[in-house]
């Protein structure tokens, strides 16, 4: 009797999803046919993928829960070895030179950045750099010899162990490739690790032009050794694949199949994220389309089918649209993965983090629970003796909740150690901050020093010293404000396409000065501003007093009705106060008529320094400053963000400034509503507080100053140009800034007034003045998301 040698039909989605819904462990080909699935199979596999994540979540005891950690992103060093053609983290020594960037980041720096993380209840430091720079690059190899240690990856764990000694932090080692040797050494720094497969496509690797093509940490197989050597070494570990760098459907099949079988032979995997390509500017694949949407869900939910229900699938929250959001939970994830309420994603400067209540919102939506994990699940977590160095449980169980393995509510307090603050000894040479200039206050140096790590342990008297500093103690002061700005918001320079609106020109009737308007004007403008492209109308100014105070909303809705998806920032608290009082409403039913009417957010404008002495002398017709801040904090409190200001350089002291300051810090550590802060000269003041200091420096001092002390609690730094101009702007981006403010449209309909009126910033100019820092150009939306006009 002849043998059967006829091979089983290929799968297809329907075969394929049949097989999955019964529990059958589906194999390459049932995945790549998956992945094709389209219409009525598409919606079945999510839905398939869905109630397995469920499933999973109910065995684990957390039904219902999505998880997020909260950490903060240490880039210790951008050089690498590797030439990735879509990569825009990695530097050459020229650009670091350029960019007045160390070649890898001090223990100092370090400490700076995780310290303010620690003040804001983050666990997790994520230690990301590139592979093996000394192996490529002299500065680097030079770097390491200078300070003692063997390789990248010993100064690697050296940090860690420091993160965790000085704040109680847990360090997530992302440090590229490494032996089985080198994973077990650096095992008791850190309860978990990780490194993307990214594709076991070997023609993306070996192909030239292909976009790991020259880059020998991107072997598959040597990825792949990586990960079976992690689980020998029983380290929880953290990898995924890409989708979207121009490998094959079947690659994205094998990858998931590949990434299955390292942890069945293992148990180590503790996560397994499916990241979207975005292509960026200034890279090889700069013109390469973004991943689809529909293969991105696709991959998310056969990466739940393959990898079952028990496995954690994280999907980076900032590479998608908010929108598309729920389109990812639907498709089976239960983890956002790392969350940064203080540092850029610098690997994806472009992709700002959403805020975390955002966030819990959007998954509530969902119908989950937002909750907050720890670098390593919790499965590893609740049998740390298996998974996690003994050295590390003490620090571990600190941050963990006994009953569930998820991270313990509250702040990460200090370690108890009573050398923990101290910072460790070079094994050779000198540590950064001694290798000062001789005319560098010593005193100074700790000063500044403790300003970047630790802001809220200087009083108002170093404060004002600070704000003092001329020569090279300026220079260490600005450059300590820039270092903070780079590690936590990261190198981009953004900028809002927007226009004005003073509506004290608001009048029933046309007239002939160029300074008024109409309502049928304010429809124009705004469907103006929106045809050339602006994002935002700011409006603001006391409407006449011979004006109906409903005027202010008339404002906003006929903005509102001419141009739906502008976004609306309106009103300074003294607009809002005079519109209560006009109307005879409260100031919190004020807002709320606003909010209704579309107002999106408040500029908080309409106070020079929160100073009566000072208000009586330069401003006595501004809003009394217990209004200003009541008003100010009712518009947070009514869901309203706003911006922050500081004029300065005319009747103020230092002290004064300093007091501002810190009521702002005061404010935002109440509300957390304070989107920037933006220092302004007072035209026409000029005063300096060093007599003789240059007017750069007088700018220089106070943007610098400002960013020490508001980092960590106020994010964003907004250099006015149109008061310094675009020269001084530059140089203030260096001292701290990192924002530009708005593109100030003058647009092609009256009213023609203004302060800034004939004044402009194209986004074209703007971005040749980022590329002159070489640094990346963002432009942003009002609240600083990644500004899309659909």
């Amino acid at each position: 009797m002849p043998i059967d040698t006829a091979t089983s039909p290929a799968p297809t989605p329907a075969t394929a999803l049949d097989a999955a819904a019964r529990g059958i462990r589906i194999d390459v080909d049932e995945a790549e046919a998956l992945l094709h699935a389209e219409g009525a199979d598409f919606d079945q596999l999510l839905q398939v993928a869905a109630s397995l994540r469920d499933a999973g979540l109910a065995a684990a005891g957390r039904p219902g829960v999505i998880t997020y950690s909260r950490k903060a992103f240490v880039p210790l060093t951008t050089l690498c070895r590797d030439r990735c053609h879509y990569c825009v983290f990695v530097d050459t020594p020229g650009q670091l030179a350029a960019l007045h960037k160390p070649v890898y980041m001090s223990a100092e720096q370090v400490l700076a950045v995780v310290r303010r993380a620690q003040a804001m209840g983050c666990k997790e430091a994520l230690l990301t750099l590139g592979d093996r720079p000394e192996d490529r690059w002299p500065v680097a190899r030079a770097w390491l010899d200078e300070h003692g240690y063997a390789s990248t990856l010993d100064y690697v764990g050296a940090m860690a162990r420091l993160i965790t000694a000085s704040t109680g932090m847990l360090a997530h080692l992302n440090p590229g490739v490494m032996s089985a040797d080198e994973l077990r050494a650096l095992r008791p720094t850190a309860p978990s690790m990780g490194m993307m497969l990214e594709t076991t496509s070997r023609r993306l690797y070996e192909e030239p032009g292909q976009v790991h093509y020259g880059s020998p940490d991107k072997d598959p197989a040597v990825r792949l050794r990586v990960i079976e050597d992690a689980g020998a070494a029983r380290i929880p570990f953290t990898t995924g694949i890409l989708v979207g760098i121009g490998e094959t459907i079947r690659d994205r099949a094998e990858s998931l199949v590949a990434l299955r079988g390292a942890h069945e032979r293992h148990g180590h995997v503790q996560e397994v994220i499916v990241q979207n390509f975005r292509a960026k500017p200034g890279t090889a694949m700069r013109g390469a389309p973004d991943a689809d949407l529909r293969e991105y869900v696709a991959t998310v939910a056969v990466a739940r089918l393959v990898m079952g229900a028990h496995m954690r699938i994280q999907v980076p929250p900032n590479l998608s649209d908010v929108t598309e959001l729920a389109l990812l939970v639907r498709a089976g994830i239960d983890d956002w993965g790392g969350v940064s309420p203080l540092t850029a994603d610098h690997v994806n400067p472009e992709r700002p983090w959403p805020q975390i209540d955002d966030l819990a919102a959007r998954t509530a939506g969902c119908g989950f629970a937002l909750r907050e994990r720890l670098t390593a699940h919790p499965e590893y977590v609740q049998d740390a003796a298996t998974w996690i160095d003994a050295g590390l449980h003490d620090a571990v169980a600190a941050l963990a909740d006994q009953e569930t393995g998820l991270a313990r509510a509250g702040d990460v307090q200090n370690s108890s150690d009573p050398g923990h603050d101290r910072l460790p000894e070079p094994r050779r040479g000198l540590r950064t901050a001694d290798r000062r200039s001789p005319e560098h206050d010593g005193a100074m140096t700790r000063l500044t020093e403790a300003a970047a790590a630790d802001p809220l342990t200087l009083d108002d008297g170093d404060w004002v010293r600070l704000l003092r500093a001329t020569g090279a103690d300026l220079d260490a002061v600005t450059q300590a404000a820039d270092d903070v700005r780079r590690y936590t918001v990261g190198e981009a320079v953004s900028i809002v396409v927007n226009r004005n609106l003073t509506t004290t020109g608001l009048r029933a009737g046309r007239e002939d000065d160029p300074a008024t308007f109409t309502l049928d004007d304010v429809a124009a403008i705004a469907a103006d501003a929106w045809e050339l492209g602006a994002t935002e109308l700011c409006i603001q100014g006391r409407v006449p007093d011979a004006a109906d105070p409903a005027a202010y909303l008339d404002v906003i809705r006929a903005a509102r009705a001419a141009a739906p998806r502008l976004h609306l920032h309106a009103y300074r608290p003294q607009d809002v106060w005079d519109f209560a009082d006009r109307s005879g409403l409260s100031l919190d039913a004020a807002l709320t008529a606003l909010r209704g009417a579309g107002v999106d957010t408040v500029p908080g404008t309409g106070v020079k320094v929160l100073s009566e002495r000072v208000r009586a002398l330069v401003a006595p017709g501004d809003l009394a400053i217990d209004r200003w801040l009541a008003g100010i904090t009712a518009a947070h409190r009514a869901g309203l963000r706003s911006t922050s200001v500081l004029f300065y350089g005319h009747v103020e002291t230092a002290a004064e400034r300093v007091a501002h300051l810190r009521r702002l810090r005061a404010i935002q550590d109440d509300t957390g509503g304070f989107t920037e802060f933006v220092p302004i000269p007072l035209p026409g003041g000029d005063v300096p507080l060093v007599p003789g200091r240059a007017p750069i420096d007088e700018h220089r001092a106070m943007v610098a100053v400002a960013r020490l002390m508001l980092g960590g609690s106020i994010p964003h730094l907004q250099i006015p140009w149109t008061r310094v101009g675009t020269d001084a702007a530059r140089t203030l981006l260096q001292s701290g800034g990192d924002d530009l403010g708005g593109t100030l449209l003058d647009g092609r309909v009256r009213p023609h007034a203004g302060v800034e009126q004939g004044l402009q910033l194209p986004v074209a100019e703007a971005a040749r003045l980022a590329a002159h820092l070489f640094r990346p150009f963002r432009q942003r939306t009002t609240d600083y998301r990644t500004a899309v006009r659909q």
